[in-house]
């Protein structure tokens, strides 16, 4: 018998590998064991995916490496079941198992290509460091041929990618179709930049279209207008894993788990999610899954956790937005910064500044963790002010 309390992470993605590194330095002088389940070795930085599909090397960091000095356990597999009740997390269909006390899941979200036919078996996503090489392949042919690409979804993610895109392949035939006007979250003049940059690199904007289909050399418009496409990149839509609703985990509409005030599950208190697997709720409003939010709910539930462990009481999460950043390609970038609830606020940054901040925000996480294997490092910027003082409604 040993009395070590079994901490299992699920997810290895930002805010699972954060988690895992500063609960293993808040945990180090109790008798306490992380472990830290993820599919691939590889740690993907998805911050950077767009660069990825444009053709463009990344440094290979492996989580290993990664996790080297902190005590935590790696299992490279998949999580494919959580059995609640004996406290258990199934690994690769049962090619091992995991006994935990507490749980961490950090299962983040994926496009979504399931709902529009054709999107699945003829369009490439941003899914993982795999796909976005096999897009880059693709789209250096298609460049060759002079032929056409369209990214589908005006979101922040398919504007990176389009941009990244038609600046890495100058001549290039880039569309970007959105259903809605791209960037509104931004303020007038932060907006008016980016479209200007839009223009400047020959991206052809298509708002207000909806795609229905995705063809191998199309893609087709509500309507019936075809777009011809040698190759689709998919930006669009987000779904989650149904791991945790298939363990009977309290869940919202979309599949993000249910959490309290201290992000433990409303149903499962010794299982605790973070990033955009839960369903955060603040006074003015509910978060929505980027690294800005996710790190910050890491670190809180590693300090949490550790905090229970010692006998100590824990206050509620509290988190604020505070910029929006966006890379034009390699050469322009442009910060819009925020109020708590991510509307704009006053300030924004373009140019080469906005180029070295958009930079320096890619690289933080890996930074962080470095860092956090000895020391505390924060990653809350803002804790929203007055409003995330008050209960959510």
């Amino acid at each position: 018998m040993h009395n070590t309390h079994q901490i299992v992470v699920i997810g290895g993605g930002y805010t699972g590998m954060f988690s895992a590194i500063r609960l293993a330095h808040r945990t180090r002088r109790l008798n306490v064991q992380t472990t830290l389940v993820n599919p691939s070795s590889r740690f993907t930085e998805r911050l950077r995916m767009h660069q990825i599909a444009a053709g463009q090397r990344l440094a290979d960091h492996q989580i290993p490496d990664l996790l080297a000095g902190t005590g935590v356990t790696f299992v490279q597999g998949a999580a494919t079941a959580i059995d609640t009740d004996a406290r258990r997390v199934v690994v690769d269909d049962g090619a091992a198992t995991l006994d935990y006390d507490t749980l961490v899941y950090a299962v983040g979200s994926s496009t979504d290509t399931g709902k529009v036919p054709g999107a699945d078996i003829h369009a490439f996503t941003l899914n993982s460091p795999q796909i976005a090489d096999r897009f880059a392949t693709r789209l250096t042919e298609v460049a060759k041929a002079n032929g056409a690409v369209t990214v589908c979804g005006g979101g922040l993610t398919g504007i990176e990618a389009a941009a990244e895109i038609a600046e890495s392949h100058p001549g290039l035939n880039v569309t970007l179709i959105s259903l809605d006007e791209p960037a509104t979250m931004m303020g007038g003049k932060a907006r008016a930049y980016l479209m200007r940059a839009i223009e400047r690199l020959g991206i052809t904007l298509k708002v207000g279209a909806k795609v229905t289909k995705v063809l191998p050399d199309a893609v087709e418009l509500e309507g019936g207008e075809l777009l011809h496409s040698s190759a689709c990149l998919w930006t669009t839509g987000v779904k989650v894993s149904p791991l945790a609703a298939d363990a009977g985990i309290a869940v919202d509409e979309r599949g993000l788990i249910l959490v309290d005030a201290t992000l433990r599950s409303t149903s499962h208190p010794e299982i605790h999610a973070i990033g955009d697997a839960a369903a955060v709720r603040l006074a003015w409003g509910q978060i929505h899954g980027t690294c800005q939010s996710g790190m910050p709910t890491a670190q809180y539930t590693a300090d949490a956790i550790a905090r229970r462990l010692r006998g100590k009481s824990v206050k509620p999460f509290r988190f604020g937005y505070f910029h929006q950043p966006v890379s034009l390609g390699r050469r322009d970038a442009v910060i819009q910064f925020t109020k708590a609830d991510d509307t704009p606020g006053r300030w924004y940054l373009t140019g080469p500044a906005a180029v070295a901040y958009k930079e320096t925000v890619s690289g933080s996480p890996l930074t962080t963790y470095r860092l956090s294997k000895r020391m505390n490092v924060t990653t809350i910027v803002s804790k929203g002010g007055r409003a995330s003082r008050k209960p959510a409604a």
